[in-house]
């Protein structure tokens, strides 16, 4: 797409500071009710100020700066502070670490279409920019869903998805953010790993249509992806280097060259097999985009398990962040050594 003087030359600095080797970007932009669900199946509160100490925990954690460029917030973390009245997105900004911010409304359902989701928040969404940039966000994030299996998703879903991300990533680039478009294909099903990357193919080569379609700015706009395995209930799951293949194979056909980077989603993984497909990709070599990865609970999964809403175990907790951190900042370049995962998780979890 066509440059747009100064605004388009700042979305592409901000778009060159989050692709950066050896770096990721930590999706800790859960929802109230994912959030509290989580907090609760680790045994730890689901208060607002319990949910403030774990962002405090993840944004104060030592040396976090080496391995993230973003951290993709929610509304009420953009709005928190730290227990001594910093806001979280000062915080991060004071480290190096650009703040972000999820702006979507999550996902319905798409009436007259079984089990396929449409995602909300269009209403509203040039004022909520506008706020958000004024507390610190630089970047944006919105999500769409697509189920996999016999006939989807439909032509109508990735239809309506599709036009509202590229609607979303013209507003989000009018009010000087930089978007994150994320159209993720679910992990959840019994479908084939071909069957995935067709299904992956369609939504990626659809979204980035409509973002022409909207004079999207390619320059300044990131793409968040999942990565192309079987799903989750298939009796054959995919090899890390059979997922390597599928997903760029569907990004070579999709994803336009002037599209700077992708950001992988872990999308129901576990921590460590996320962490391989992540190596499995990097050792493909170099790719027309920058790849990196944007993970929530393939992240905060080891944390929340150190940590079970205990002040006294918070130093452990902000380690396995830590490690995890620099176990995918390491598979990113090529040279993360599975070798390592044991003694972390025995430490963590056998005590």
């Amino acid at each position: 797409m066509e440059p747009r003087g100064d605004k388009s030359e700042n979305l592409r600095a901000i778009v060159l500071r989050l692709l950066v080797k050896g770096k990721g970007i930590l999706a800790a932009d859960e929802s109230v009710r994912t959030m509290n669900s989580r907090l609760e199946s680790a045994g730890a509160l689901t208060t607002p100020e319990v949910r403030r100490e774990f962002r405090e925990l993840l944004f104060t954690a030592l040396d976090i700066e080496r391995y993230l460029s973003g951290v993709i917030l929610f509304d009420e973390t953009l709005r928190s502070s730290t227990e001594w009245g910093a806001p979280f997105a000062d915080l991060l900004t004071a480290r190096g670490i650009i703040p972000g911010i999820k702006v979507d409304k999550g996902t319905v359902p798409l009436e007259g279409f079984p089990n396929e989701m449409v995602t909300e928040g269009l209403d509203g969404l040039a004022g909520r920019l506008a706020e958000y940039y004024t507390l610190g966000a630089r970047f944006t994030k919105w999500r769409a869903v697509f189920s996999i299996g016999e006939g989807l998703p439909s032509e109508q879903c990735l239809r309506a998805n599709a036009l509202t991300l590229a609607r979303f990533a013209s507003l989000s680039q009018a009010a000087g953010m930089a978007p994150i478009v994320e159209p993720e294909a679910l992990f959840h099903g019994s479908h084939s790993i071909a069957e995935a990357a067709e299904a992956t193919i369609r939504v990626l080569s659809g979204v980035c249509a409509a973002l022409v379609d909207f004079h999207v700015d390619f320059g300044g706009v990131v793409v968040k992806s999942s990565m192309v395995l079987a799903g989750d209930g298939h009796r054959e799951q995919s090899t890390p280097e059979e997922v390597a293949d599928a997903t760029l194979r569907a990004f070579r056909t999709a994803v336009p060259k002037e599209v700077p980077g992708i950001v992988l989603l872990s999308g129901g993984q576990t921590p460590r097999r996320a962490t391989e497909n992540l190596q499995a990709i990097a050792r493909q070599g170099p790719q027309p985009w920058t790849i990196t990865f944007s993970y929530s609970r393939a992240l905060e999964e080891p944390v929340l398990a150190a940590w079970k809403g205990k002040r006294a175990n918070r130093e452990a907790a902000q380690a396995a962040l830590v490690r995890r951190l620099g176990f995918n900042a390491r598979a990113q370049t090529g040279e993360y050594d599975s070798s390592l995962e044991a003694d972390v998780e025995r430490y963590f979890f056998s005590r």
